[in-house]
């Protein structure tokens, strides 16, 4: 046993990661239940993290968080946990199963081990990935409104802010909600355009709310003051007129970036 583990300790120290994650399998099946189990353990992650293989890195990790749930090592195990998802999480526009994986898991770093000298680089990569997170909604609206899909990119707009307040892109999805609504207000027949001006005007109040010194406060009211210009040229009472409306459900499930 301690054969076997003193030659694993030798691979991981040249940094033959490979190998020294092999031995270290070996050492954790003929070890259980002993220090050199419990080390066996640790640097088996170790080998896998240090070797770029996060997915394998953060499986272990959590069998020697489940397995020595009250040793030192069981804070940088988790820390270290949490980063390897960090490091799975793709761009934007793909699937962010990663991403929202380490969210929780740098959560639940932070609430374990709040006074940790770790602790404020956790809630970094936290607000990172937040912000990547609402970067994918923000562009699945901006998607809609190009093409002309104005209730599912209000929709996905109004998710962004609701979501990710705290983000650079809730800010940005409030002004383009506005837009959005003044474009297709233009763009309805004349019984609904009241209805979706007045709804640019609700999206800059909440704006002035969210955000009463935001980067985009001008071209908000630029904006509205539009929505206001055409909602005071509008007669009293238009004729009711049907109109084909969206099929919005499929869509709003459905993350068109992902096509």
């Amino acid at each position: 046993m301690e054969v076997a583990f003193d030659k694993a300790m030798a691979f991981y120290e040249k940094e033959d990661y490979t190998e020294a994650s092999e031995a270290f399998e070996t050492v954790v099946q003929i070890a259980r239940g002993t220090e050199y189990g419990q080390d066996a353990q640790f640097y088996l992650a170790e080998s896998y993290y240090n070797d770029g293989r996060y997915l394998l890195a953060a499986s272990e990790y959590e069998r020697f968080i489940s397995l020595f749930p009250r040793v030192e090592r069981r804070q940088e195990a988790q820390f270290k946990e949490a980063y390897c998802y960090y490091k799975l999480s793709p761009r934007y526009k793909l699937d962010q199963e990663y991403t929202r994986t380490a969210i929780e898991k740098f959560q639940l770093y932070n609430s374990r081990f709040a006074n940790s000298e770790k602790a404020e680089e956790a809630g970094q990569y936290i607000s990172e990935m937040r912000s990547k997170l609402a970067k994918k909604l923000y562009y699945s609206a901006d998607l809609y409104l190009r093409t002309d899909r104005y209730e599912a990119a209000a929709i996905y707009y109004d998710l962004t802010i609701d979501k990710y307040p705290e983000t650079k892109w809730a800010q940005r999805a409030l002004v383009d909600e506005i837009k959005t609504y003044n474009i297709y207000a233009d763009r309805s027949v004349p019984s609904k355009q009241r209805e979706r001006y007045q709804k640019a005007i609700e999206a800059y109040e909440k704006f002035i709310q969210l955000f009463p010194n935001g980067e985009y406060r001008q071209e908000a009211e630029e904006l509205v003051d539009e929505a206001r210009t055409a909602l005071a040229e509008l007669p009293e009472q238009a004729p009711v007129v049907e109109e084909d409306g969206e099929s919005i459900q499929a869509d709003v499930d459905e993350d068109p970036n992902t096509n």
